[in-house]
């Protein structure tokens, strides 16, 4: 894994490099369940209501690499439980950059008192990601046919996964 990168809380300041990395996912529309683009206003304000956003940033070129979001997947009694969404830029992925990303956020995750991770919506083509969470030790739950719409109107497969904290 690279040595020049740290995770770090998210600033404003970050906004126009965060914008480009977390658009360029929505864009994509094959993995996000967001269909919106965000701007700087909505991003900030979006950003600002997790419980964390954690950002990859170069140390030599301050360039933003990737993120990633962390709030309650749910609120009340199931209110212990996370979710978190993970962004690289297409032009740095390969380099561990989004492994650096969730074990970060799985810290970060415990250091805030949830008790598990749990993702609902992994794409049952999102090869790297499904391959990432089993190295890190999340559990498959299984397959929900047709979970998520792709950019093209297809419907793909979703596979969500846990890990206890």
């Amino acid at each position: 894994m690279p040595t020049n990168i740290i995770i770090r809380e998210f600033t404003k300041n970050d906004i126009a490099q965060v914008l480009e990395v977390w658009n360029e996912i929505v864009e994509a529309g094959i993995s996000f369940p967001q269909i919106e683009k965000l701007d700087p206003g909505s991003a900030v304000k979006f950003f600002a209501e997790q419980s964390f956003t954690g950002v990859a940033e170069n140390t030599v070129t301050q360039q933003v690499l990737g993120l990633y979001i962390l709030h309650p997947n749910n609120i009340g009694r199931c209110g212990h439980i996370a979710n978190a969404s993970y962004a690289v830029k297409s032009a740095e992925r390969g380099q561990h950059i989004g492994e650096q990303l969730v074990l970060h956020s799985l810290a970060k995750g415990k250091e805030l008192g949830f008790r598990i991770m749990q993702f609902n919506a992994v794409v049952k083509m999102n090869y790297a990601a499904i391959h990432l969470y089993e190295k890190l030790g999340f559990t498959k739950l299984g397959i929900i046919p047709g979970g998520f719409l792709m950019k093209n109107g297809t419907y793909e497969d979703m596979i969500p996964f846990y890990k206890v904290l």
